[in-house]
């Protein structure tokens, strides 16, 4: 079962003390099928974790091994977002361009939404686009 996935699961999925069912449950549904995410996601994510190397909550090692089971999941990017739909969504929810484009593709290919931000997730709720937790 395709869903959308956003930097927030996947860093739950890296940080043991921030385990949550949302995420537990996303992470169940790629034994199932796939997720798709918008090519910043590539980014995003390793920037986090790099981000957690320089607070010294992680070190370099556990950051490449956490990228390389990252990069076994079955995990694929979408092709471009539609630019004027991705900026409407953030100005109407006061979203990141970011978020706003994990909303966009959401809408777009009618897939579940999996997120940890409670904006986001509020958006998508209000755009009727189901999240992977509800």
């Amino acid at each position: 079962m395709t869903y959308v996935l956003d930097a927030s699961i996947a860093a739950c999925w890296c940080f043991r003390d921030e385990e949550h069912p949302f995420a537990d449950a996303a992470l169940d549904r790629l034994e199932r099928g796939n997720a798709v995410a918008p090519l910043h996601w590539w980014f995003e994510i390793r920037n986090v974790l790099l981000l957690s190397e320089r607070r010294k909550r992680t070190t370099e090692h556990e950051t490449t091994r956490f990228v390389g089971w990252l990069e076994r999941l079955p995990i694929e990017f979408a092709a471009q977002p539609n630019q004027l739909a991705v900026l409407l969504l953030a100005r109407q929810y006061r979203l990141t361009f970011y978020d706003a484009a994990y909303l966009e593709l959401a809408k777009r290919e009618e897939l579940p939404l999996a997120t940890l931000d409670g904006a986001l997730a509020n958006a998508a709720r209000t755009e009727k686009v189901e999240l992977v937790a509800d």
